[in-house]
């Protein structure tokens, strides 16, 4: 990844509203296969709140991107925009962008854990007997893939194509007409 500009700044907490103690720093980059991105943080000593976000600065044709999850390749690099949906069809599960959805860059195992760290919320969540056994079922079939135990399909769905599976196996298609209507972006719209 080659840097291109850093701006660095002091400004008030957005959460604490202390004035002058938290750190803005934004990151123009450039990620190999990708393009440019604008990565975001904001960091508070006063009350410990942090948020980081991708912001993807290239707009591409919409793109469904493709690729065997195996023991093999659980390290390659996934770079997920605010805007994009991720599912994994054999399990069931699927994660759409919202109004507060962050772009971020990992590598397939990170995904992995972001789906198993959300199936352990739903199960402290929600005590009944069907979504218990539900959601142990789908941990278990998680933290199988993890170990490299099973196989399936990782899917990225992205709109505005600002996300990538940097890999010669992805496998890159057109979204269809129809199918890119009923997609999330995680952006509002007022209609007048």
């Amino acid at each position: 990844m080659n840097e291109m500009e850093i701006n660095e700044m002091i400004i008030k907490c957005p959460v604490c509203s202390v004035e002058g103690v938290a750190k803005s720093i934004m990151k123009e980059i450039e990620i190999p296969h990708f393009g440019k991105v604008l990565e975001t943080t904001i960091q508070c000593p006063e009350c410990g709140f942090k948020h980081s976000d991708v912001i993807a600065l290239e707009q591409n044709d919409p793109a469904k991107y493709t690729i065997e999850i195996n023991k093999n390749n659980l390290s390659i690099r996934v770079v997920r925009s605010q805007s994009a949906t991720v599912l994994i069809p054999e399990i069931g599960i699927k994660v759409e962008p919202g109004p507060k959805s962050e772009g971020y860059v990992t590598n397939v195992e990170g995904i992995l854990t972001r789906f198993e760290d959300a199936v352990k919320k739903a199960l402290k969540l929600f005590d009944d007997d069907t979504s218990q056994s539900n959601g142990k079922k789908t941990l278990n079939e998680i933290q199988e893939l993890k170990k490299g135990n099973e196989t399936a399909t990782l899917i990225i769905l992205d709109p505005f194509g600002q996300s990538n599976i940097v890999s010669d196996s992805v496998e890159i298609s057109e979204i269809p007409e129809e199918e890119l209507h009923t997609l999330k972006t995680g952006f509002s719209h007022i209609e007048e």
